[in-house]
């Protein structure tokens, strides 16, 4: 906390206390508040200094809520995007054991991709003439030596598949209810009861109206592909949901044969359910 303010905010407290109109209870109230702030900047302070001393990577909130640029604006295919800040998982600790192994990194291999982490991929693409955007893309894997089998064809493929139908399914939802559309799909290949495919869920007869309306071929919107990424990320706001509808628009014999499942949670207009 700046000097100036604290002597400023002891001055107000002294003038408070001095004067004969105020309550003693009210004096302590003043007191109490200015500990807690102070106590408030002594933490923050050292929380800023242990992450700094052990190496802690952090991901910055505001970056993960924009975790992909528009490919017009940036040249990056989202296809092609394997880890960015908010990735988490086995690449992420791939990426930086390799830039640890080069020097660039000096954080702990968590195979969280955070700032620390974002820091060392930007400084590497400098020092190797790549677009210093901080995205880990095939160009970048392919420099750090790391092979590019994250997203085979097949699974650029499945990515841009579920795009498509995050799209199609959640336009008009917000950002966490078309994640957990994606998170749906993906939670469905690891039940029994469902294809074992991206492809083979999607395009089980009768699973989704969009495939059958025309809305699955309309141009996939920036948010889905974001969406999708993070579906593909592990990011699951649902807990494993199987089911989604509307229960507004849904017939009554959707609504009717939803019933028996379980709610696990409501986003936006759809209901999820196990």
């Amino acid at each position: 906390m700046n000097a100036k303010i604290k002597k400023q905010i002891l001055s107000a407290i002294s003038a408070i206390s001095k004067s004969a109109g105020v309550k003693s209870v009210f004096r302590v109230f003043m007191l109490a508040s200015y500990c807690v702030l102070i106590c408030a900047a002594i933490l923050f302070s050292f929380k800023s200094v242990f992450n700094s001393f052990f190496g802690i990577d952090t991901v910055n909130s505001n970056n993960s809520n924009d975790l992909l640029k528009n490919p017009s604006e940036s040249g990056t295919d989202y296809a092609s995007v394997l880890s960015k800040v908010g990735s988490r998982g086995e690449n992420v600790a791939e990426v930086q054991n390799a830039l640890k192994n080069l020097g660039y990194y000096l954080g702990g291999v968590d195979g969280i991709f955070g700032v620390k982490t974002q820091d060392a991929v930007m400084r590497f693409q400098k020092a190797r003439g790549l677009p210093a955007d901080g995205i880990v893309g095939s160009q970048t894997l392919k420099a750090l030596g790391l092979q590019v089998d994250a997203l085979s064809a097949n699974s650029e493929n499945d990515f841009n598949l579920l795009a498509r139908l995050i799209s199609a399914e959640a336009k008009g939802e917000p950002y966490i209810g078309q994640v957990a559309v994606g998170a749906v799909i993906l939670n469905r290949i690891k039940n029994p009861s469902f294809p074992n495919s991206i492809a083979g869920v999607i395009y089980q007869p009768g699973a989704f109206s969009c495939i059958g309306d025309g809305q699955f071929n309309e141009p996939v919107s920036e948010s889905a592909y974001r969406a999708a990424r993070d579906a593909l990320n592990g990011i699951d706001p649902v807990g494993g949901a199987l089911y989604y509808y509307n229960p507004k628009t849904a017939s009554k014999s959707v609504n009717q044969s939803m019933r028996p499942h379980p709610v696990v949670a409501a986003i936006g207009g759809y209901v999820f359910c196990s």
